[in-house]
């Protein structure tokens, strides 16, 4: 029975992802089901639509200033957390943690109210400060892990060899959190890259991101250019995640050992 219900949850999870993928091969300008054939015109759609090109450029700058913005405070703030002499570390726990629980609307709300106050509702700096809220709790909750199983007998080693504690840090102590580093680049790239709710709310036309530029295309278009470029992401984001479980090892890194 168990076996049965976890089969039936599968299947509906994953039943509407492979009928938006067989659709977005369909030959017609129809979003049908199955499909009358075989066609790749709307992945060419999907490729070569300006304002796809247009968002996807900007994906791409928000997304690396968001990552290299927040793995450098996440990764601080983890060893703060795990190390430092906080007072009252819980509350700063939950408060680093906070946008994971946070609706997506009313951060999106937040961030733009506080992006009309200060003037700056069209600027693509409001979006990359909102990527980082969004990201860093997948930041810190990574490094945080690697932080915990960290060897502390090898950094004292370093020390009592002579090493300085910045020589200490940069050549044992981010080599052995780099497990921790690169799942938490991986995971705030692909939030990152799909986060679409905030984003809604401080974007426009010339600076949206590619998850806005599709939800802009559905809402005037109703041929399956959308459920190719649906495809598209769900495969990336697929083939990022197996790749990195694969050679890195994902479950390793979000287990708690002490």
């Amino acid at each position: 029975m168990l076996k049965a219900s976890v089969v039936a949850l599968m299947a509906f999870m994953t039943l509407p992802t492979v009928v938006v993928m067989v659709v977005s091969f369909n030959p017609t300008a129809i979003l049908s089901f199955p499909p009358s054939g075989f066609s790749w015109r709307w992945y060419v759609n999907a490729l070569t639509y300006p304002q796809f090109q247009r968002a996807a450029v900007n994906s791409l700058w928000v997304t690396l200033g968001a990552v290299a913005l927040a793995l450098p405070i996440g990764t601080a703030a983890a060893l703060a957390l795990e190390r430092g002499r906080l007072r009252l570390p819980t509350l700063w726990a939950t408060l680093l943690l906070s946008p994971l629980v946070v609706p997506g609307v009313a951060a999106g709300l937040g961030f733009l109210i506080l992006a009309a106050s200060l003037g700056m509702i069209r600027s693509r700096a409001v979006l990359i400060a909102a990527h980082v809220a969004l990201v860093l709790p997948f930041v810190v909750r990574s490094v945080w892990v690697s932080a915990r199983n960290l060897d502390a007998t090898l950094e004292r080693a370093a020390a009592s060899l002579g090493a300085t504690p910045w020589r200490t840090f940069r050549r044992v102590t981010l080599p052995l959190l780099r497990p921790g580093l690169f799942a938490a680049l991986l995971f705030a790239v692909v939030v990152s890259v799909n986060e679409f709710v905030v984003s809604l709310f401080i974007s426009n036309r010339l600076t949206e991101i590619l998850p806005v530029a599709m939800y802009s295309y559905v809402v005037n278009y109703t041929d399956p250019t959308i459920a190719a470029m649906s495809t598209l992401f769900i495969t990336a984001t697929f083939l990022v995640i197996w790749l990195a479980d694969r050679y890195v090892g994902l479950g390793r890194v979000f287990l708690h050992h002490r």
